[in-house]
C-alpha cells in the first residue's frame, strides 16, 4: 500500500510547511508509544506486578469468622448475614454455589453489585445501607480503609460491618456454620477425612488456575506470560488425567476443591481463552474436564448461580486495558453446558444432593 493511500486523513492533518506528509510509520510508532505507556499506567492500577512483569494479587483484609464458640461476636443466625456479590466475579460465584448446594437461600440473603468503569469499582444496583458504591460500604465498615474494594463481602446486618471478604474462607463458613438453617445440612463439602487432600488441590488450583488465568491476562512481559501459561495448562492437563478415573477431584465426593475449580472453568472458554490469552486449548476440548464442567453445572441449584451474559459484560465491557473497544462477543452458545456429561459410571457413585 502506498503512502498516499495509507491514510488520507493523516495526509491532511500532518502536512508540514514544505507540503510533505508525516510518514505513516512515525504516526504508528507514536501511537504505539503513547498506547503502550498508557497501558502500563492503567495496568499498574488494575493489576500490580513484580519486577518480572508477573501479576501479584493483593490479600483480602477482613478475615473474621462466624462460629458458635463462646464469646465469638459473629454467631450463626438466619437473616443476619448478607452476601454481596458481582455476578461476573468467579470469587463471588463460589459463595453462591456453596449457598445453593447447602440450601441456604432463605438463611442468607444476596445483594448484587455491578462493575462501573466510570466509578472505578463496584456499584449497588439499589442503594444499600445508605451507600451507592461498594467503596462507600467499606468505609462504613472501617473508616479510613485504604485497601481494595472487592467482592464477595459477607456483611453482618446486626453490627453493620464486613465479617469477611475472602471467598476461600466464606465458603468454609457457609459449609459448616449454618447447618441448623440449611435445607441440605448433610451435604459436607469439606469433610475432615479429606481436608488435607482438598487443601492440596486448593493450593495448586488457586495458584495455577484460579489466579493463573489472571496472571496470564494481566502479565506485562512476554516472559511472565509464557511462564504462567505453561503452568496453567500443565495443571489443567494434570486435572484432566485425574478426572479420567475419579468422579471428582478428591474421589467420589463433591468438595470445595471442585467448587473452587468450577467457577474458573465456567468462564474459561468464554473469557479467559480469548481475553486473557489462555488459548492453547478450550475446556470443551479436554476429554474429561469438559464433561466434568457440565456435570457440576447440572448439579441441583448450580445453574441458577451462573449468568454467562453478566460474565461477558463484566469482563469485556469493563476491562478497558484488555479490550479498549468494549465489544462484547456474541458467543459461545451456553447450551453446551446442558449436554449429557456421561460421568455417572466413573468411580463409585457419588453423594450428590
Amino acid at each position: 500500500m502506498s503512502q498516499d493511500t495509507f491514510s488520507p486523513v493523516a495526509d491532511k492533518k500532518f502536512r508540514n510547511k514544505k507540503g510533505k506528509s508525516l510518514p505513516p510509520k512515525l504516526i504508528i510508532r507514536l501511537g504505539k508509544f503513547v498506547w503502550t505507556t498508557l497501558w502500563h499506567m492503567m495496568m499498574s492500577k488494575l493489576a500490580p506486578r513484580n519486577k518480572s512483569g508477573e501479576y501479584l494479587r493483593p490479600n483480602s483484609q477482613f478475615r473474621n469468622f462466624i462460629g458458635t464458640q463462646e464469646g465469638n461476636l459473629y454467631q450463626p443466625a438466619t437473616g443476619r448475614y448478607n452476601l454481596i456479590v458481582g455476578l461476573g466475579c468467579p470469587w463471588a460465584h463460589r459463595t453462591l454455589v456453596v449457598r445453593a448446594l447447602k440450601g441456604l437461600e432463605e438463611a442468607i440473603s444476596v445483594t448484587i453489585v455491578s462493575p462501573s468503569p466510570m466509578e472505578g469499582g463496584w456499584v449497588f444496583n439499589e442503594e444499600y445501607e445508605g451507600c451507592r458504591t461498594l467503596a462507600e460500604l467499606y468505609e462504613v465498615a472501617e473508616p479510613g480503609y485504604s485497601g481494595r474494594f472487592t467482592v464477595p463481602v459477607l456483611w453482618d446486618n446486626q453490627t453493620k460491618t464486613i465479617v469477611n471478604n475472602e471467598s476461600a474462607e466464606i465458603i468454609v463458613m457457609l459449609n459448616s456454620e449454618f447447618n441448623e438453617f440449611a435445607k441440605n445440612p448433610t451435604q459436607d463439602l469439606y469433610p475432615q477425612e479429606l481436608k488435607e487432600k482438598i487443601d492440596q488441590w486448593n493450593e495448586k488450583i488457586y495458584t495455577s488456575v484460579n489466579n493463573g488465568v489472571y496472571r496470564c491476562g494481566f502479565a506485562q512481559t512476554q516472559e511472565a506470560y509464557d511462564k504462567v501459561c505453561d503452568e496453567l495448562f500443565a495443571t489443567l492437563d494434570e486435572i484432566d488425567t485425574t478426572l479420567n478415573a475419579s468422579r471428582f477431584l478428591c474421589g467420589n465426593i463433591l468438595t470445595l476443591a471442585d467448587v473452587r475449580l468450577f467457577t474458573t472453568l465456567f468462564r474459561f472458554d468464554t473469557v479467559y481463552y480469548l481475553l486473557f490469552k489462555c488459548n492453547r486449548r478450550r475446556i470443551q476440548d479436554y476429554q474429561n474436564l469438559g464433561a466434568y464442567l457440565r456435570e457440576l453445572y447440572q448439579l441441583r441449584g448450580v445453574a441458577d448461580t451462573c449468568d454467562l451474559e453478566s460474565v461477558k459484560q463484566d469482563y469485556y465491557g469493563n476491562l478497558f486495558p484488555l479490550n479498549p473497544g468494549g465489544l462484547i462477543p456474541s458467543g459461545p452458545d451456553p447450551n453446551f453446558l446442558k449436554e449429557p456429561h456421561g460421568r455417572d459410571n466413573i468411580g463409585k457413585q457419588a453423594n450428590l444432593v
